[in-house]
Order: C-alpha cells, then structure tokens, then sequence
C-alpha cells in the first residue's frame, strides 16, 4: 500500500520534522501510524517530500526522520478543468470529492441560470469553503500530492471567456439530437487545457448553450444514459484521462 498523505504549509528540507496539530492528530489517533512506517508530506501544491516514522508523541505529533530531498511534481498536460454547476444539497461536495480522487486538475462552480442552489453571502463562502476542505481531504485520500484548485464561484459570462481561452472545450449536454459529439471519439489536444462543462439537474439552458458555443465550446455527450450533475465530471474526466494517455 502507498504511504499515507499529510499536509503541511512548507515541505521540510531538514532531516527530521515534527507533523503536529490536526494533521499530527489524525496521524497519530486516526491512523495510528507506529515507527518504521513511511509517510509523504506534501503542500498539496506539488511539493511533496518522503521519510520515516522515527516516533510518535503523545496523541498529535508525529516525529518524521529520514526526509528525503523535496520534489516538485509539474503540472500533467493537457490540464482538465471542469466547471461545475452547483447541485442540490450535498451533491456537490460528491462531485467534488469523485473528481479529485479521479484526478481532475481544477474545478470551478458554476451558477448557472437553472441552479436552485443559489451561492450567496455568507452561505456562498461557507460552501465554496466546503468545496475547497472536501477537494484537500480527498486529494489526501487519493494519495495526490497537487490537490485540485477549487476557483470561486464563476457566471456564465465568466464561464465564457474561460472557454474561449482553453485548448479544447466542451458543454456536455445529455440530448443526442442538439448536434451533439462523442466525447468518446472527438480530437482531443495533446498539451495545453481542456475545460468541460457540467450543467445543473435541469439542464444548460439555452442561451448558455449559444453564449459558450459563440465562445468556441463544443457540445458534446457521453454515452446513451443520462448522468446526473454530480457525476458526470467524474465520468468526463475519467474519460479524457484515458484518452490522453494520463492513465498510461
């Protein structure tokens, strides 16, 4: 089994670092780490270092020994960006959370003109904070070491220059007779970004549809069911994963 992930603000360059607070919590009563195990430190930014549990402290600190040189783990090409409609209830946390252990390289909320979710005020904050807490917490679960960038929340008009300056976009639309493409079979880039598109529960409204599409978006669709919004990015992106030679 690969080495439990936990996050810290700088990766350590020295030979022994002391992982305490709620990481040395949860590595000390949660997992219950013991001497000899390995572990990875990471800044969930990329930096990420390797050592050995020389021993444990009390129940929140972990002395960590034998640290190796920090590396730095570039960016995977092409980047997949998926901007998210907001879901109903807790759906969005599951998008969230199934697309970063998917390996999703951003995510972006949406708020689309049909969302009955509606991100305003203090309420906004809180969840785009969720969003962001579940993304960190999943990338740990998934042993990543560049957690997703969670963006704030976007418009539509937003949304439309994004696509516009992307390598390859796409609306993902569950109609198979509104001219839609296989995502399954259109060119894909090699390098650069990709951004996909995920609609709510009732669907990219029309005028969407033609302000992305006047932006250079595709609509394209997955297969002949229809996914619903809180996993149709983790499906999307699974997809282009494979198809991009990611999960090689």
């Amino acid at each position: 089994m690969t080495a439990p992930v936990f996050v810290v603000e700088q990766v350590p360059d020295g030979p022994e670092f002391v992982l305490e607070g709620p990481e040395g919590r949860h590595a000390v009563s949660v997992k219950r780490l013991h001497a000899g195990e390995d572990v990875v430190l990471t800044d969930g930014h990329g930096r990420w270092t390797e050592g050995i549990v020389r021993a444990t402290e009390g129940k929140d600190r972990l002395v960590v020994a034998g640290l190796a040189t920090a590396h730095e783990e570039q960016w995977p090409t092409p980047r997949i960006t998926v901007v998210q409609a907001l879901p109903k209830g807790d759906r969005g946390e599951v998008a969230v959370e199934t697309m970063t252990e998917t390996g999703v390289d951003a995510i972006v909320p949406w708020q689309a003109s049909r969302c009955i979710t509606q991100w305003k005020g203090d309420r906004g904050l809180k969840s785009l904070a969720k969003w962001r807490s579940t993304a960190r917490e999943a990338g740990k679960q998934s042993r990543r070491v560049r957690f997703p960038e969670v963006a704030d929340t976007l418009t539509t008009k937003q949304v439309a220059a994004l696509l516009a300056a992307a390598d390859f976009a796409a609306v993902l639309h569950e109609d198979r007779g509104h001219d839609s493409e296989p995502l399954a079979t259109v060119q894909l880039p090699t390098q650069g970004e990709i951004v996909l598109v995920v609609g709510p529960e009732g669907g990219v409204s029309p005028d969407e549809l033609a302000t992305f599409a006047a932006a250079g978006a595709r609509t394209c669709r997955l297969g002949m069911s229809v996914l619903r919004t809180s996993t149709a990015g983790t499906a999307a992106t699974a997809l282009l994963l494979g198809r991009t030679g990611r999960w090689a």
